[in-house]
Parts: structure tokens; C-alpha cells; sequence
């Protein structure tokens, strides 16, 4: 429902209850897999991190690399620029095209970059794919965090994000794990297990891919652009998951809460920030 706002010019406000029926849902399989499908950024995050301090002493004495201490050093700060300005363009574009469609495409960039860094011929390249890797972990902090805290009902929210902040020293261990397995001699070149270590993120963010799939878009998200009919239609289908399996919802009434809309940009375009 959308009603013209006095205070706020051509800024509409929205009534809607799609927000109420997804904060009243017990923790259910919905919820498990959008914190497992969303929640792996801290994991990657952790797994690079590693990684990128574990093959230091393989990229300074492998023999197309040869890089420096102020080589790595370099890479290292512009993994950690990428990720700023990740996500911060990001963040800016999340809340203007829409919580689902980012949440892919900067997994898709962080898969490519993490490939192309195992093929990395010189510094620069290997720096290029290693700001783009920063680039996409920081556009999936900001992407993911906004739709994790509209997905999961509010009282879950606190220990909701101490367990994905956990999540990052799983990763940690992961690439420890694998710099043990790739950079032994007795096991594998350290020219190519370097190179093969990059591929461990890329390989689970194929499997994250798939899974992504099945989230929807952010019913909050919606109703902020005035789509609260496909709004009502998410939380409609997640209800029925849980009916279906035999959870009671019951009937009760809820109100509809108010929330403030997108002012409309010049040309019909939405702009501003989500509230």
C-alpha cells in the first residue's frame, strides 16, 4: 500500500507486513541455508587471508614470480584496498539493483580473480587479481550482511552474526590446511602448489553458486522500491515452506508496519539508501 507522504515530498510511504511475517518465523531450513549460502563470505575471507601469508616464501623464490619482500607487501595492501573500495561501490549499487543480483555477481568476480591469480605471470597481474579479489570480498561484506539482517527474523539477528563472524577462522584453518598440502615439496612443485592453492576458494564458491540460487530477493528490499506485491509473494512462499512441513503459523493478525519509500529520482528512477 502506498500513500503520498507530506513530510517527505514525492518519497512515498509503504505499509506493508511482509517485514512482520518474516520477523514472527521460528529458525527453520530456509534460514540454515541462507546463512550457509550467504554466510561463506567470512570463510573466503579467512581462507585468502591465509593463504596469501602462507605462499609468501613460495612467490619470492618462484622462478616467474621472483617477487620481493615489497612485492608481497604490495599485493598484500591491495587486496586490502580492493576490499575498501569494494565495499563501499558495492554497497552503493546493492541497495540501488537489489540485495540477490549483487550477491552474484561479486561471488562471480571473486571466482574469477581467484583463478586468474593462480595464473598470474608478473607483479602486476598477480596484483591486478589480487585488488579484484579484495574487490569482491568487500562487495560481498556489504551485499550480504544488508540481506542477511532482513532475511532472519530480528530476535535471531545477535548470535546470528557471532556465529558467521566465527566463520572466519574456519576459513583460516582451511588455507593453513591447504598451504600444508600444497606448498610440501615431497608432494607438489611449490610453483605449482601455490598456483593450486588459489583454486580452493574457487572451487567452493562453485558450490555456494548453486546453493545462492535458492534465495530470494530481500522482501524488504521490495517494499523499499515499491514492489510490495512481490514482496508479499516471497514471504507467501516461505510461509508455505514451513507449513509443509508441519510448522503452525497460525492465523494471527499482524499489523502493518510503515516504512519509508525511495524518493523518486528525475526520469523514474529510484536513488537514495535503504532504510
Amino acid at each position: 500500500m502506498l500513500e503520498a507522504s507530506p513530510k517527505r515530498g514525492d518519497a512515498p510511504i509503504i505499509k506493508t507486513r511482509a517485514p512482520a511475517r518474516l520477523d514472527r518465523l521460528p529458525w527453520g531450513r530456509f534460514h540454515t541455508l541462507v546463512m550457509a549460502a550467504l554466510g561463506i563470505t567470512w570463510v573466503l575471507d579467512g581462507l585468502e587471508v591465509t593463504l596469501a601469508g602462507s605462499v609468501a616464501g613460495a612467490l619470492k623464490a618462484s622462478p616467474v614470480l621472483r617477487f620481493s619482500d615489497a612485492d608481497v607487501g604490495l599485493a598484500s595492501s591491495l587486496y586490502l584496498a580492493g576490499a575498501v573500495i569494494g565495499a563501499l561501490l558495492f554497497g552503493w549499487m546493492t541497495d540501488r539493483l537489489g540485495r540477490r543480483l549483487l550477491f552474484f555477481i561479486t561471488l562471480s568476480l571473486y571466482l574469477v580473480a581467484a583463478c586468474a591469480t593462480a595464473f598470474a605471470w608478473d607483479l602486476a597481474s598477480f596484483c591486478l587479481f589480487r585488488f579484484l579479489t579484495g574487490a569482491a570480498i568487500g562487495g560481498e561484506y556489504a551485499a550480504i550482511n544488508s540481506t542477511i539482517q532482513e532475511m532472519i527474523p530480528a530476535r535471531f539477528r545477535g548470535w546470528t552474526d557471532l556465529a558467521l563472524g566465527g566463520t572466519f577462522w574456519i576459513g583460516a584453518a582451511m588455507g593453513a590446511g591447504a598451504s600444508i598440502v600444497f606448498l610440501d615439496p615431497a608432494w607438489l612443485n611449490p610453483e605449482t602448489g601455490w598456483r593450486l592453492g588459489f583454486f580452493v576458494g574457487a572451487v567452493l564458491s562453485l558450490v555456494i553458486l548453486f546453493l545462492r540460487s535458492w534465495i530470494p530477493e530481500s522482501p524488504r528490499w521490495l517494499v523499499i522500491h515499491g514492489r510490495e506485491p512481490e514482496a508479499e509473494a516471497i514471504a507467501g512462499k516461505i510461509e508455505a515452506d514451513f507449513r509443509a512441513r508441519g510448522v503452525e503459523l497460525g492465523m494471527a493478525f499482524i499489523p502493518a508496519a510503515t516504512q519509508p519509500g525511495f524518493p523518486r529520482a528525475r526520469g523514474g528512477a529510484s536513488g537514495g539508501l535503504a532504510a
